[in-house]
């Protein structure tokens, strides 16, 4: 008798326990991470409904007189649970939480996380966050936009702030706590063999995002934590009608939110160093340099968040230090950017569904990266302040690189946490869609913010010029919605359907694909699996759809090698 390199017909992570507790009380990463997984899905399609609903209303040539109160409330409510549901439950949790949880260990070679229980605590504490935020949807309205600014998070606004601000100070605590968890992880449970240099570069990646999240969400867990003070107990802090100042609020908000941008871009980096090596078939170019620019980016994320308050009224001299400190953030991103395409240079690149995603992000991030350059310079920022072009800038940098960079991670690993590949055509065709609808959607906002459009207007009327902007990002939206479902569609389908996975469908040289899909409870049936070079792609070779890649020189014991006998 002979075994599968596929885990299905086998004991796994999957099916070693069933029942609702079973998996609500686990503490294998593997299934915190797949519940991340599935409850950030959910809350992505929460907040992708109220970006449709603001889209439409955008493009429904309402005149602004028009409007009643109710109606801009509806919207200015859709607006922000929309921000604050994508940023707080959707991006920041959405790779480190979902996709380090599952991976990071094995990539390690170890059997879970440092903190198992602290790692399922931080899983019930993201759910209660979620829960007190989705409250507010029927409690009454929030209308403060996603940064909780006061006046109106605190004069102006009835219960539901209450609500949403104790939601995301514990989800603060979960971040917080996750973080944690990767650090002492990748500090203390590597193999003696894998020095810091030759670790992945996704856990160079995790690495710095949880520095950042352990040193900046503090900040924002006081910051909120004074409004809920301000707000019960009208103590002056931030209100200036009780004698606060609303601008020490942007301070300290933008203290962290400005690394909150790398908390959900710095992961994506990650998976995309894994996706050019793995599809390009060569080592990455320039290892070192990617790894070092993942610390950079996370020092220099800390000292930039001036470049937010331009307008604010804070001195020239400030504004000029903080312009100069946000071009210099542009070094080690270049330095990533440069050495991907260096990596695929003659490379042997399989134009696979992840590596699609991948180069769908060097544009995206690429875009991004270059229109904030307008927004880091004094003389056109003034401009360009509260403009659409913000917006678009906005979501180039976190949508197009990071939630992109989620959807790469997710079908490059999916075949290792489920045991099932994906239709090759079928997602491939939800990644160009994706591609272009989100291209319609926010290109034409750069060119209505470049003209002037205001952004968080509820209607601007025809006669101010801005109707065939939002008429075609309401078009390019509807593109994007439909290529998002089509790609869960093709992973939903892959799990009745799909063809089993072998261990290693890609040729991936890091050590989750050493282990058979989906892996065994405890990760390894090996112990330790074997450490090397992470991209010396020529120790696999390719043998075959039912098995994939197989090592050049596996070892006697290598349950991913077909038709070896069981132990």
């Amino acid at each position: 008798m002979t075994s599968s390199t596929n885990a299905l017909d086998r004991t796994n992570y999957l099916n070693a326990t069933k029942g609702f507790m079973s998996w609500f009380w686990t503490i294998d990463h593997k299934r915190l991470g797949l519940m991340y997984l599935w409850s950030v899905v959910g809350c992505f399609i929460l907040g992708g409904m109220f970006a449709m609903k603001i889209r439409l209303t955008l493009s429904g040539d309402v005149d602004f007189a028009s409007q009643t109160a109710e109606q801009m409330n509806a919207y200015n409510n859709a607006f922000t649970v929309h921000g604050a549901v994508m940023i707080f439950l959707v991006i920041i949790p959405s790779i480190p939480a979902a996709l380090g949880n599952f991976v990071v260990p094995m990539m390690l070679g170890t059997k879970d996380v440092a903190f198992p229980k602290l790692n399922r605590f931080s899983y019930h504490l993201w759910l209660i966050g979620a829960i007190l935020f989705v409250t507010t949807l029927f409690v009454g309205n929030l209308d403060t936009g996603w940064t909780f600014y006061p006046p109106y998070s605190t004069g102006y606004t009835d219960v539901s702030v209450i609500t949403a601000v104790l939601g995301a100070f514990i989800l603060g605590f979960s971040s917080i706590f996750t973080g944690l968890n990767f650090i002492v992880t990748i500090h203390k449970m590597r193999p003696p063999q894998m020095t810091w240099f030759k670790m992945p570069l996704f856990l160079w990646a995790i690495y710095a995002t949880a520095v950042i999240q352990i040193l900046a969400t503090p900040v924002i867990g006081i910051s909120l934590l004074l409004i809920l003070v301000e707000k019960t107990m009208q103590i002056g802090i931030f209100t200036p009608e009780l004698g606060g100042d609303p601008v020490f609020f942007q301070h300290l908000f933008w203290f962290y939110s400005h690394p909150a941008v790398y908390i959900m871009i710095l992961p994506g980096m990650g998976v995309m160093s894994e996706l050019f090596a793995t599809f390009s078939r060569k080592p990455i170019f320039g290892y070192k340099s990617i790894a070092l620019s993942s610390i950079a980016i996370a020092i220099f994320s800390f000292i930039v968040w001036g470049h937010h308050m331009f307008v604010s009224g804070q001195s020239e001299l400030m504004s000029i230090i903080f312009s100069a400190l946000t071009f210099s953030v542009a070094v080690p991103s270049a330095i990533k950017v440069f050495n991907w395409i260096a990596t695929m240079y003659k490379g042997s690149i399989a134009f696979t569904t992840p590596m699609l995603y991948g180069l769908s992000i060097i544009w995206l991030f690429g875009i991004g990266g270059l229109t904030g350059l307008f927004l880091a310079t004094l003389g056109t920022d003034v401009h360009f302040h509260d403009t659409y072009f913000v917006v678009a800038h906005f979501h180039y940098v976190m949508v197009g690189s990071a939630l992109f960079g989620f959807l790469g991670g997710i079908f490059y690993w999916w075949p290792k946490m489920y045991g099932r590949m994906v239709d090759n055509k079928w997602s491939k065709i939800a990644c160009i869609m994706s591609f272009v609808g989100f291209n319609m959607t926010f290109m034409p906002q750069f060119i209505g913010g470049a003209h002037g459009m205001p952004r968080r207007y509820a209607a601007y009327g025809p006669s101010a010029g801005f109707d065939g902007y939002n008429e075609a990002s309401t078009l390019g939206a509807m593109v994007l919605m439909t290529g998002l479902f089509l790609a869960l569609g093709t992973l939903l389908w892959s799990l009745k359907k799909g063809k089993k996975a072998p261990a290693n469908p890609w040729g991936g040289v890091t050590l989750e694909w050493q282990t058979p899909s989906p892996p065994p409870e405890h990760n390894f049936e090996i112990d330790p699996p074997v450490v090397g070079d992470p991209y010396d792609m020529s120790l696999f070779e390719w043998k075959g759809e039912e098995e994939g890649f197989l090592p050049v020189n596996p070892r006697p014991d290598d349950p991913c090698v077909a038709n070896v006998q069981p132990s």
